[in-house]
């Protein structure tokens, strides 16, 4: 068991959107015999899409809306991708996805550099502890000098960098990597259009051909770049990079596949395995022989021919087998683990056994929250809680057609279950008109579109005014006490605890200065089993 734990790498791709992480995640997936031909986001060169966008939305607009599951064997090691949206209004997926990972892939555009979403996603990594490896993309492109990017990656996220290659050129006079760590330069080709696995040519910095090839300027200045990273560059220090300190950088073009392959043979060797996790009852570590593990996503509708619903659970310690009995905290009682299945995105497998580190999905007939700890029967310890981020968009959602209304109620019941979108309701109002609370804008949009098409419901949606939500305690809290104006709006919760909408900041410090019996809270008690 203890040798299958320390084969598992589990670990998420972040980046700001359009940097290419699903192109990335394609051609990991290329390389680990996954898949044999890749197709670009928007299926430029092929007519596909990418593996990993699986909803028919992702596939129209070419992005990410959800944080999709990936597993495959590479050269003995059992990997497991995290996908995550890198669109900031699908941010609140990406955190809960992160808290599955034992460190991130963080990817960078070579043109653009750092940008605002991946400072954001760093962050969370960072505040984790957890390793990031961080892959420059694009430089087959214009791109950044190499060197102004490190300091970058120094001044802006704070974290110093040591580059395992070198990039020799960028754009039109790409010419590929200096590989540091094996001495030898690594040609670019752009053969295929990165469907398929390529090799590079390879061979010694001090080879004359190799100057003929790159033309004296370009080699040159591959020389003095090598000279000044060697006397002046942080050295490789394994330590520092698996406590978060210092992050590998590698350059390359996922789009043509150039460097991806040896990126994945260093960060397999250099990624941790499987990380203990706190509890409330101490440190569980992975190889423990009891399993154990939490709740970190649950999915509707991944197959819309069966109507399922699936919950993720990320295996904490010991081995999980088919049909095994654990117990669920919060419900206090044991469950059944039923039809446990591992993913290439939205295709799936019936799995046997799986261990710590490895994600697994069960089939949810409704008992699952997000955060739920799963631990042995008699066990009674609960996992770090899995942080829930206040919605800042608020729209009313009505049925057009009122025959529907049990499709509706159960369409927002289980997106809401996701954690993709938090329902609230008027006291006394009817379930035919609910108020939706988002993160991000485009979460309404993803809404309306699953609505229609995965449940047959169509809807009216109408922004509101609101852009604060508050959990009052204690909960006897009157429209009376903020008097009545447009400025607030009393509402209940899923779980129907009292929830104040604001529409500014100034009204809402106004109400909670006056009312200092209540506290209003930013992120809502957790519910009541």
């Amino acid at each position: 068991m203890i040798k299958k734990i320390q084969r598992r790498r589990t670990f998420a791709i972040i980046s700001h959107p359009d940097a290419g992480k699903t192109t990335l995640t394609e051609k990991l997936l290329l390389y680990g015999g996954a898949i044999r031909l890749a197709g670009t986001v928007k299926g430029r060169k092929a007519a596909k899409y990418a593996v990993s966008d699986w909803m028919e939305i992702e596939k129209q607009r070419g992005i990410s809306v959800t944080s999709s599951v990936m597993q495959f064997d590479y050269d003995g090691f059992h990997i497991n991708i995290l996908d995550t949206p890198g669109h900031q209004d699908f941010s609140e997926d990406t955190y809960r996805t992160l808290v599955a990972a034992d460190s991130a892939v963080m990817l960078i555009d070579g043109a653009k550099g750092v940008e605002a979403q991946t400072v954001k996603l760093f962050h969370v990594c960072r505040m984790r502890g957890i390793p990031i490896f961080t892959f420059v993309n694009k430089m087959d492109r214009f791109s950044k000098d190499p060197f102004e990017l490190m300091e970058e990656l120094e001044q802006v996220l704070g974290i110093r960098s040591c580059p395992m290659n070198w990039p020799i050129g960028s754009g039109t006079d790409f010419k590929g990597v200096y590989n540091r760590a094996k001495k030898q330069i690594e040609l670019f080709t752009s053969e295929g259009h990165g469907q398929r696995m390529v090799a590079a040519n390879i061979g010694a910095v001090d080879d004359p051909k190799f100057r003929e090839l790159l033309g004296d300027k370009l080699y040159e200045q591959l020389c003095e770049d090598i000279e000044l990273l060697d006397t002046a560059g942080d050295a490789f220090d394994l330590e520092k990079v698996q406590k978060g300190e210092l992050t590998p950088m590698y350059f390359g073009s996922a789009m043509t596949n150039f460097g991806v392959q040896p990126f994945l043979e260093d960060f397999l060797s250099y990624a941790p395995m499987p990380a203990s996790h706190k509890t409330s009852g101490g440190e569980v570590e992975p190889t423990q022989a009891a399993f154990s593990g939490f709740v970190f996503k649950i999915q509707a509708n991944m197959n819309p021919a069966h109507r399922d619903r699936i919950a993720f659970i990320r295996i904490c310690s010991g081995k999980f087998e088919k049909e095994m009995t654990v117990y669920q905290v919060r419900a206090r009682k044991n469950i059944r683990l039923s039809q446990p299945q591992q993913f290439l995105a939205q295709d799936r497998n019936i799995v046997e056994e799986a261990y710590a580190g490895d994600i697994i999905g069960v089939f949810d007939p409704g008992i699952f929250n997000i955060g739920d700890t799963l631990c042995p029967p008699g066990k009674t310890f609960q996992f770090e809680g899995i942080p829930m981020f206040p919605a800042e968009h608020f729209a009313s959602v009505t049925i057009i057609d009122a025959m529907k209304r049990k499709q509706f109620l159960k369409g927002v019941e289980q997106i809401a279950e996701e954690g993709a979108i938090q329902l609230f309701k008027q006291p006394f109002a009817g379930y035919e008109s609910l108020i939706v609370g988002v993160v991000g804008v485009l979460q309404l949009e993803v809404l309306e579109y699953r609505l229609k098409n995965e449940y047959k419901v169509d809807v009216r949606m109408e922004q509101l005014p609101y852009g604060y939500a508050r959990w009052v305690m204690p909960a006897k809290f009157t429209t009376e006490r903020i008097g009545y104006t447009n400025d607030a709006l009393v509402v209940q919760d899923a779980f129907g605890r009292q929830v104040v909408l604001f529409t500014n900041e100034w009204f809402m410090r106004r109400t909670i200065d006056e009312n200092k019996d209540a506290q209003f809270l930013e992120i809502p008690p957790a519910p009541e089993s």
